[in-house]
């Protein structure tokens, strides 16, 4: 987890041995997979304790295949280090949603998620952080289809199972399967 955490979680009783904080840059690396902590920009904390821990994106080597976790972040110049410092990434998982002007820093719009996408050297792009809780203005949809849009006029390839769907990299998928959803809740 990101610095600072760990003070909560054994605050709430964790045990130590669960308890590993990275910083930006470090790895962990265990039998079957590695993972670097790499930047992301958000504010941490809650009611009068503000920003005094890090916020953390996640690069993630499994299987033979490079992941990158956007976890919850906005847009910042960070995106391309971490493409330049890992290479290219078999999958971006990218949050999409809960934007809105006043959040800028905080949040990705698709638009954002997609060129944070470009710049990490993401194959595919698979859309996060949307469509659970009612956080911003904008209606759960919107940020599918802005997503879309953006992704086919940058020519990035979108990988979007349905919730519950398995799939592998070499699986299609339906962009516009919530549009299904929809019709189906009529």
């Amino acid at each position: 987890m990101p610095l600072g955490v760990a003070e909560t979680l054994r605050h709430w009783n964790v045990p130590e041995e669960k308890i590993t904080e990275v910083n930006w840059w470090q790895t962990i690396e265990h039998s079957n997979f590695t993972l670097t902590a790499t930047p992301a920009r958000h504010f941490s904390g809650r009611f009068l304790s503000r920003n005094n821990t890090f916020w953390n994106s996640y690069a993630i080597q499994l299987g033979g295949k490079a992941i990158y976790f956007g976890g919850d972040s906005g847009y910042f110049p960070g995106y391309t280090e971490i493409g330049d410092k890992h290479g290219t990434f078999d999958l971006t998982l990218m949050p999409i949603a809960a934007y809105d002007d006043a959040w800028a820093n905080i949040h990705l719009n698709p638009e954002e998620a997609v060129q944070a996408h470009k710049e990490v050297n993401g194959s595919h792009l698979l859309p996060i952080h949307w469509g659970t809780f009612d956080l911003a203005l904008h209606s759960w949809y919107e940020p599918m289809e802005r997503l879309e849009a953006a992704a086919q006029a940058q020519q990035v390839n979108l990988f979007t199972p349905a919730p519950g769907q398995w799939v592998s990299l070499k699986s299609k998928t339906d962009v516009r399967w919530w549009q299904k959803y929809l019709q189906n809740q009529k």
